[in-house]
């Protein structure tokens, strides 16, 4: 009987890491950017949050969690990949870690045959070790050669120094939220606690706090926020929210299209968003303001 080793790498393991043969079409490749090594020496990966699957010697399965170097915990599982199936379902449940699965995926990965297979291998391991898929979501990247669309005139746009104004207002978008992170997080926790969170979420990421907006209409009335900033990849369209009473009027593009032109005038070349999939009046801002989406990602937990 083939005995398995499931263990964390050890410090200077990067090639035992990456012997294991991968196609790279979903996952972390499908976002063209650093290796595991290159994340490895950038504090974005580390060996005790990387973990392999070994049998007779050879690696058949290996997953690495993602996170800042100050995390005190990994943020994200976004590299899995095997050749065996029930070591690496074996690996998922070895492993001491509960951050949500990220699987990036291609724009039409559906119609690759290849590409869907992978999908779905992954998805079928993530699920067989306990996991379940939370949503889908579209991946959106924002250059010059888009365009930059014009700044509506309806809205008008303030910095807001107080956290107790951000909190309120995601008090209030969250009662019904389309976004299917807030919906589990209100359902386990409450609607305090989802608040909380995106606040969190918000001071985690690298950007200063003077980007954020709270918009009024030109009367004074609250409409939402728009919240331009970074992660770590770079510059994103954090959060867009638009209260209840204010919806129906289009504004998430007014809120997107002012994120863009202050993002752009700090020096942004290149601009990630993400929405969810059934998140139609979003899709339509982003579509509108000619975002293309060049990913989708699974979020499985």
């Amino acid at each position: 009987m083939m005995t398995l080793v499931i263990r964390p790498l050890v410090a200077g393991e990067e090639n035992l890491f990456d012997s294991l043969p991968d196609r790279g079409l979903v996952g972390r490749p499908v976002l063209g950017n650093l290796s595991y090594p290159d994340l490895r020496a950038r504090g974005e990966y580390r060996p005790e949050w990387t973990y392999v699957a070994i049998a007779e010697g050879t690696v058949v399965a290996r997953a690495a969690w993602w996170g800042t170097p100050s995390d005190p915990a990994p943020v994200a599982l976004d590299c899995f990949d095997f050749t065996d199936a029930d070591a690496a379902v074996a690996l998922l449940r070895a492993a001491p870690f509960t951050a949500e699965y990220c699987l990036t995926l291609p724009a039409g990965w559906r119609t690759t045959p290849a590409v869907r297979a992978e999908a779905d291998a992954r998805i079928d391991a993530a699920t067989a070790a306990g996991m379940r898929i939370l949503v889908e979501r579209y991946r959106y990247q924002w250059t010059p050669a888009c365009g930059l669309p014009d700044r509506p005139d309806r809205l008008r746009y303030r910095e807001e120094p107080d956290d107790a104004v951000f909190l309120d207002i995601f008090r209030r978008v969250h009662v019904d939220s389309l976004d299917a992170h807030v919906q589990a997080t209100v359902a386990e926790s409450g609607l305090e606690a989802a608040a909380q969170e995106d606040l969190d979420i918000l001071r985690w990421m690298p950007a200063p706090r003077s980007w954020w907006r709270v918009a009024e209409t030109q009367e004074g009335s609250l409409v939402g926020l728009t919240v331009p900033s970074r992660n770590p990849g770079g510059p994103v369209v954090a959060y867009i929210a638009v209260l209840p009473e204010h919806r129906g009027h289009g504004y998430a593009y007014d809120l997107l299209v002012e994120a863009t032109h202050l993002l752009v005038a700090e020096g942004a070349d290149r601009i990630v968003a993400n929405t969810d999939v059934d998140n139609i009046p979003m899709a339509k801002a982003f579509a509108k303001a000619g975002y293309p989406i060049t990913q989708h990602r699974i979020d499985l937990v």
